[in-house]
């Protein structure tokens, strides 16, 4: 009986069984859930379905009478964004036209704001400058300023009879009827050299309604006093993102790049950009955001004249749902300028993304096999 009792097979220790979501840990999942139900239900009421919201009135007829979700109000589908590529008429010109003027104010705007509060945040963190905390503050103070008193401000810097033109008298220089001359600033180039009648190949014919020689025309007169009144207020916000990047900058990177030897401009361009790289990506997307966003500037001191030479697309958006009273065109042009910064957003990501990551994408290829 030992001899048998020996041989028996032991029976295998009971398994401890698991509590059902009993404790702390166990009821991990619900408890966030209820931390951020409220944020979840705010965001959802005042931004989901406001978008919603605006995208089936987007695809009605509602001029704004009663509810756009009755069945009085006519169902368009895709034809408020058709007017605005496909057919001929005013609609699709006058967004082209926003559009061309938004290309060249982002294409000015993004470039020399991030140059300039790079610049500026170089000067602020210069160890050997006194007086810091003087020029942040003054460098940053138009940033925290209203939009809308600095753009009255410049409307008076910008009149015919403003400091500005009395500064360029001054200098010799008749100064231009800022908010009159329609007139873009390619096209004065152009008259200077001599061209003053367009070609007739650029006005025979062009993409999305608009000339060859309407897409050349470049910024007007009174589109380039807007970016530079943009330019001077943006830069100062930006300069605090580049200043807080360059202050993480180790010193000791700095200062063994000096002992091998480097200049000041290959320190700068081989160490102190490659680490503030993800910050120059966040000014780069701001900007972009923001240039295409332009609208109070806008509003205040050209409402789209001279002969919608300042006509952006959000403030086009705004003067087609609001003034005359089409919000299915107002709501599609606003979803489409919300796509082109979705698009353009993306790409910018891609060309700043670093070239490392497709090999690491492909690690498996490289790995050893068990048992080499």
């Amino acid at each position: 009986m030992a001899t048998e009792a020996l041989r028996a097979p032991a029976t295998p220790p009971a398994k401890p069984r698991r509590r059902r979501g009993g404790g702390v840990r166990g009821n991990e999942n619900i408890a966030g859930w209820l931390f951020v139900a409220p944020v979840i239900v705010i965001l959802g009421l005042f931004l989901l379905l406001p978008i919603l919201m605006a995208l089936w009135v987007s695809l009605t007829d509602w001029n704004g009478q009663g509810s756009p979700f009755t069945a009085d109000v006519p169902f368009v589908g895709g034809d408020n964004y058709t007017r605005l590529f496909a057919e001929d008429g005013l609609d699709r010109r006058d967004f082209m036209t926003s559009i061309r003027n938004n290309m060249y104010y982002v294409g000015i705007v993004v470039p020399v704001q991030t140059v300039l509060a790079l610049g500026l945040a170089l000067v602020v963190n210069n160890r050997m400058l006194k007086g810091k905390g003087f020029f942040r503050s003054a460098f940053y103070f138009p940033s925290v300023t209203s939009s809308v008193a600095i753009s009255v401000v410049f409307l008076f810097l910008f009149a015919n009879s403003g400091a500005v033109n009395k500064l360029l008298g001054l200098l010799g220089v008749d100064g231009p009827e800022w908010f009159a001359d329609s007139r873009g600033v390619l096209h004065l180039l152009f008259g200077a050299v001599g061209v003053d009648t367009p070609p007739g190949a650029l006005t025979s014919g062009g993409p999305f309604g608009l000339t060859w020689w309407d897409w050349l025309a470049g910024p007007s007169v009174a589109m380039v006093s807007i970016i530079c009144l943009v330019i001077w207020t943006t830069s100062g916000t930006f300069m605090l993102m580049f200043l807080a990047a360059l202050q993480n900058v180790p010193v000791a990177l700095d200062e063994a790049s000096t002992l091998d030897g480097a200049s000041r401009w290959q320190r700068f361009r081989h160490v102190t950009l490659p680490l503030i790289k993800p910050t120059t990506f966040l000014v780069l997307t701001l900007g972009l955001i923001g240039s295409w966003q332009v609208f109070d500037q806008v509003y205040v001191m050209s409402q789209g004249d001279p002969a919608k030479t300042t006509l952006t697309p959000a403030y086009l958006s705004y003067r087609t749902a609001f003034r005359d009273f089409d919000y299915g065109s107002g709501a599609a042009i606003s979803f489409v300028l919300f796509l082109i910064i979705i698009l353009l957003t993306v790409l910018q990501r891609r060309v700043m993304a670093d070239r490392d990551e497709p090999r690491r994408a492909r690690w498996w290829r490289r790995r050893v096999p068990e048992g080499s």
